[in-house]
């Protein structure tokens, strides 16, 4: 394929918009497409691609990030203190709201200039919710949703997965598993949500190694520009320690539960699109 990012970007958007256009087409309602991918895989640019060419074809078209749901800084401090401290970093399921994406996705069929659908919008420079009243808010039905996140569609791990510690952090400051067992429970909870999607697209990287360089890239570029809360390589590298474990799990189970999956080589380019 291509390599140029922006005409790769739009060329796999249209053939992934060709894929589905005929069951977008027959819904009833709000076709609900997942699009999986772990962090720096290019997910959100994909997502607004998508949405514009989804537009130009006459679609009314909502994006929605799962980590727009996650929990304020507040409410994760209260999950730290009650629960564990590692819980205080944004991520892990557990640290999203997922009763209200579910309330935002049952509503949006009804939205009208009347009743408007507002959704959140979460602040990572700040690492918290922007307040309620600078909420986005769709005034219309639309007939393509788009959901994107990290760990979308992925199914909790088996217990005997859990007993050994995959990095430092869980070895030093969950060495009793106390944690990763929690958040692993919480994965039941997305399942329902889970179900929700019509389709699962998956964008898939070659390993762990890639993903942590792809996402320190981008913290680099919010250093450079003096963004609030920006990471160094020490605390990036800690930040990754906490979805490492999901990570590895999505990397090796994704692909065989979606409904489309594209490939990428270490320096993002797409190397194949396949449909299940």
């Amino acid at each position: 394929m291509v390599n140029d990012a922006s005409t790769q970007n739009s060329t796999l958007a249209g053939h992934l918009l060709d894929q589905y256009a005929g069951r977008i087409a027959r819904s009833k309602r709000p076709y609900l497409l997942g699009l999986s991918g772990l962090q720096g895989s290019g997910k959100s640019t994909l997502a607004r691609e998508m949405k514009a060419q989804a537009e130009a074809r006459g679609w009314p078209t909502e994006v929605l990030s799962l980590d727009d749901f996650y929990y304020s800084r507040s409410e994760r401090d209260v999950l730290a203190h009650q629960i564990h401290p590692l819980l205080r970093t944004r991520g892990v399921p557990g640290t999203h709201e997922i009763e209200l994406l579910m309330s935002v996705l049952a509503a949006l069929p009804q939205a009208s200039e009347k009743l408007p659908v507002p959704y959140p919008r979460f602040d990572k420079g700040r690492d918290t919710r922007v307040p309620p009243s600078r909420w986005p808010k769709v005034a219309r039905p639309p007939r393509l949703v788009i959901l994107e996140g990290w760990a979308l569609g992925v199914r909790p791990q088996l217990q005997a997965a859990l007993e050994d510690p995959v990095n430092e952090l869980e070895r030093n400051e969950d060495p009793d598993g106390v944690w990763r067992h929690w958040v692993n429970k919480q994965l039941r909870a997305y399942q329902p949500l889970w179900r929700k999607l019509d389709a699962l697209i998956v964008l898939q990287a070659p390993n762990w190694d890639v993903i942590r360089e792809w996402r320190s890239q981008q913290e680099e570029e919010l250093l450079a520009r003096h963004a609030p809360l920006a990471m160094d390589a020490e605390a990036m590298a800690r930040f990754l320690a906490h979805y490492e474990r999901l990570s590895r799990h999505a990397l090796a189970t994704l692909p065989a539960l979606a409904d489309s999956c594209v490939e990428y080589d270490t320096q993002r380019h797409v190397t194949g699109l396949s449909h299940f």
